[in-house]
Formats: structure tokens, sequence, C-alpha cells
């Protein structure tokens, strides 16, 4: 009749599975927000930050920048973030006109400034603003990290 095939019994700790499988829904989560949601949201994310930076808010607005850009600023600047943002002369927020997102990456152009960045396990972080574009060459930004 047919060859009969050893059957495997595992035992698995159903208590061991449980952080695979948050870890496991959050990033099913993530993949699932529509790109609509992840534009809004990082949109939101470099308003947050040069409104900060209009506020002299130099904590809020470091508390929006990506680890690199942060570091970069500091070193840059020879003092902490929360002072040196202050100082970058960043354009006072304004409105939205557009975002793209680009995987774990968007650029959100605002009236009179244009804002890169990236997705960290945390939601949306500030890796470049105060850009200009450039014929044929890269953004010249006030802030930037690596």
């Amino acid at each position: 009749e047919g060859i009969g095939l050893p059957v495997l019994r595992l035992r698995i700790d159903r208590r061991a599975l449980r952080p695979v499988t948050v870890v496991c829904g959050l990033a099913m989560l993530a993949g699932c927000a529509s790109v609509g949601d992840r534009e809004s949201a990082a949109g939101a994310t470099a308003e947050r930050m040069l409104s900060a930076v209009a506020a002299e808010d130099g904590a809020g607005a470091c508390a929006a920048l990506a680890p690199r850009t942060r570091s970069a600023l500091e070193d840059a600047a020879d003092k902490p973030c929360e002072q040196a943002i202050l100082d970058e002369h960043l354009p006072a927020p304004g409105a939205v006109t557009g975002a793209d997102v680009y995987g774990q990456w968007a650029q959100v152009r605002l009236t009179g400034d244009t804002v890169f960045l990236a997705m960290f396990p945390g939601g949306w972080q500030v890796v470049a603003a105060g850009c200009t574009p450039r014929q044929s060459r890269p953004y010249d930004c006030t802030l930037a990290g690596d």
C-alpha cells in the first residue's frame, strides 16, 4: 500500500511563543498601514519638529530627530541637541503640500521646506530638514545626519 512516514510529535511551550506572536503581530500591523496613513504620519512628525523649533522647544524638536541626525548636530555644534537645534535657523512650519513614502523612507514637502524621514521602531523620525532642491544635484539641507 504505502510507505508509512514517521509522525513527529513536538511539544511547544505556548508561553515561549507569546513574544514571537507579539513581534510578528506588530510587524504585520506596521505593514498594513495604508500609504496615505504613513504619509500623514510622516507629515505630522515633520510639522511637530518644525513647530517645536518655532516655539523654541529644543527638547521637543530633538525628540523627533533620528539618532544619527541628533548626534551629527551635537558634534557639529559642540553643544547639546536641545540648544544646537534652535541655532539651525530652520524654516517656520508651513502647510504640508505633499508627502511620498518609499518603504522605510519618506519625503515631506511643506511650504518653504522639505523634510526627509526614516521609520524607526517608535515611528517616523527626521533625518534631514531645512532642505531645498538644487537643479540636477541632491538637496541642500540645513540639518542632516551622516
